[in-house]
């Protein structure tokens, strides 16, 4: 059966968040397809492993583009990484000169990320990915309520954050693909929010444990074909200081 290239984008997304070089894909179909969604949102609950997820997705874009001179970015809060370091795939050498084009910048609060967002014009040659750890815990209610005088000051921050990075990343992708993704953590089924996120992200991905001590990963929206709607569900642990793909399903439903 032959799917529509919305729904074969979908697929492949799943599988750039573990190493896609374990893994029979189509490198240039897959990249044909994903470079369609710019700025991505990851969302899962505490402890379910996001900080490994896009230290992967980092060194994959990393690795897909050695024959060039563009780097992958890594936002994030060093104290918080050196706490709970991040974990990658069995095999991956972590010597690699791949690691080397991952560029780590640390930021404290979502100031950081407003200059860091604010100069990237300025960049000579933009970044192949730009990637936020904890996006949402940068932002502290207290002192964004105090900054807006407003009570939903925290809300206004990302709003105008979010619209920045929009901003940024429209424009880096005006001379060559830029990919942004976001994390964040949620408690109950979705992104906590979601209202805010959804009008600059345009896809989201959400993870929720299955019960056994492994986590389900998987896109929130589907594109259907006729009645059917697929996407691919990748389960996942944690186990041994690795991040270990269990299996990567499709998901089909009937409307």
């Amino acid at each position: 059966m032959s799917y529509e290239p919305e729904v074969i984008r979908e697929m492949n997304m799943v599988d750039r968040f573990f190493s896609t070089r374990e893994m029979d894909l189509n490198q240039q179909q897959q990249q044909q397809y994903d470079d369609t969604d710019p700025i991505i949102l990851l969302s899962g609950p505490p402890s379910s492993g996001k900080t490994s997820l896009l230290l992967q997705f980092a060194f994959n874009y990393a690795l897909d583009s050695i024959s060039c001179p563009r780097k992958v970015v890594f936002i994030c809060n060093r104290r918080r990484l050196e706490t709970k370091p991040p974990y990658l795939s069995q095999g991956i050498d972590t010597s690699s000169d791949v690691f080397q084009r991952i560029q780590m910048k640390y930021v404290d609060d979502d100031e950081g990320i407003k200059k860091y967002f604010a100069a990237f014009h300025l960049h000579d040659t933009f970044p192949s990915a730009v990637i936020v750890d904890d996006f949402g815990d940068f932002f502290d209610q207290r002192i964004c309520q105090d900054r807006y005088g407003n009570p939903r000051g925290r809300d206004l921050a990302m709003v105008r954050t979010l619209a920045l990075c929009h901003n940024a990343v429209t424009h880096a992708n005006q001379k060559a693909p830029c990919k942004l993704l976001l994390s964040d953590t949620h408690h109950g089924d979705s992104p906590r929010l979601l209202f805010i996120y959804r009008r600059w992200v345009s896809a989201i991905f959400t993870i929720k444990g299955d019960g056994y001590g492994s986590f389900l990963l998987k896109s929130n929206r589907s594109s259907g074909i006729g009645n059917l709607e697929k996407t691919k569900i990748a389960k996942y642990s944690i186990a041994l200081q690795y991040l270990v793909l269990e299996g990567i399903d499709e998901e089909g439903n009937e409307q």
